[in-house]
């Protein structure tokens, strides 16, 4: 009894959960649900669950009757009250995953999950500002190494998928000493068979080994991560405000609680150094990386699409006006010509939607106003400490 209304508790809960799922997939995005499969409560609760469900049968092998048992009845009491007492945790898990699985499919709680995982990578790969910031060039912006001439020797991919993580001291290993080598992809791209890995000047003499000691530093995989690629995290929250924009959605407000994160997560990203384009090994071995991530291409991936997106929407472009201004003013202190850049032409963009718009003149008047009120709000000021 207690198995069946265990399996039966069971499959009705996760019916339902994957219900939640499909609606917060095609209500939000497929790419922020994921997380739930993850949830370390939900895993709890599915092993609560299995493992009543595996004992009760086990100790049915026990129990047998008098006929059964040569005249004399088996009832093994302890762990039949065992087995009442998970069954009735596992109803109560299982109450309780119901009540997680639809908290957890609030947009908020979506939102805030994958800024944090995004946060959490970003400390963990991207270097923290410096007291000496102002003085030290920043490796995205400043002179990058050319390519040597002469013919190179292209390494190309095996398989297709999707770039999920770079070794770049075993990549720079498997070169010969005194060689450079340019790195054609990056974590976040997408790898097609036969295109390039990478570049090797000059042609190593054994260049089949070369190219597979190469293929093997780098992990393709079947979906996209955040190990090395922080762009995907801003992708899902962008991805949040596109359809929160959608015909379909249409849902402004859920687009700026989107936004308000991409907000928090750039104000973090920009503060801290991006990755090099140049690294440089043992012997002489030297790997290029022109597509690394950069200031401007975080700006970019976070508000392009979500701008054009919201171009008849005037309410949604003082929204974004608003989470420009906070960047920029996080900002303060620090050396970040490409960030700023970045975050005031999407500004000017933003008004040139603004302009071109077909709706009322009163409406193109509002993100006028905000836009000023933009504009004084960061302009120089002294820092208070």
């Amino acid at each position: 009894t207690v198995a069946g209304a265990t399996l039966t508790f069971a499959g009705i809960a996760f019916s339902v959960s994957l219900l939640l799922i499909s609606l917060a997939s095609s209500q939000y995005s497929p790419r922020v649900v994921h997380g739930m499969f993850r949830d370390p409560f939900n895993k709890r609760v599915m092993g609560l669950v299995i493992g009543t469900f595996t004992y009760c049968l086990v100790v049915l092998r026990a129990v047998r009757t008098g006929v059964e048992g040569g005249g004399e009845a088996v009832v093994p009491s302890i762990s039949i009250l065992l087995a009442v007492v998970l069954g009735i945790a596992s109803i109560l898990s299982i109450v309780a995953f119901i009540n997680h699985a639809a908290h957890s499919m609030d947009v908020s709680n979506i939102l805030r999950r994958v800024t944090e995982e995004i946060l959490a990578q970003a400390r963990s790969a991207w270097p923290e500002p410096q007291a000496d910031e102002s003085s030290r060039p920043n490796p995205a912006t400043g002179e990058e190494s050319t390519v040597p001439p002469g013919e190179a020797a292209a390494v190309r991919f095996v398989e297709h998928g999707w770039v999920q993580n770079v070794d770049y001291e075993s990549l720079l290993a498997a070169l010969p000493a005194g060689s450079q080598a340019q790195l054609d992809t990056f974590a976040g791209r997408y790898a097609v068979p036969r295109t390039p890995v990478c570049h090797v000047w000059p042609v190593p003499d054994d260049p089949e080994k070369v190219a597979e000691a190469i293929r093997s530093s780098v992990i393709v995989g079947e979906t996209r991560t955040l190990q090395q690629d922080v762009t995907y995290g801003v992708r899902q929250l962008a991805d949040v405000a596109l359809k929160a924009m959608s015909p379909g959605i249409n849902d402004p407000t859920t687009a700026q609680d989107a936004m308000c994160h991409l907000g928090t997560v750039l104000a973090d990203l920009l503060r801290r150094r991006p990755p090099p384009r140049r690294l440089v090994g043992a012997g002489g071995r030297v790997l290029l990386l022109p597509h690394a991530t950069t200031h401007a291409g975080l700006v970019a991936e976070a508000f392009d699409e979500v701008r054009i997106a919201s171009a008849e929407q005037p309410t949604v472009l003082i929204y974004l006006l608003q989470i420009l201004g906070d960047v920029e003013d996080s900002l303060a202190g620090l050396d970040r010509p490409e960030a700023v850049r970045a975050l005031r032409a999407q500004v000017e963009q933003v008004m040139a939607h603004n302009e071109a718009a077909e709706g009322l003149a009163t409406d193109r008047e509002r993100v006028r106003v905000a836009h000023t009120a933009r504009e004084r709000r960061t302009a120089p000021s002294r820092e208070l400490t």
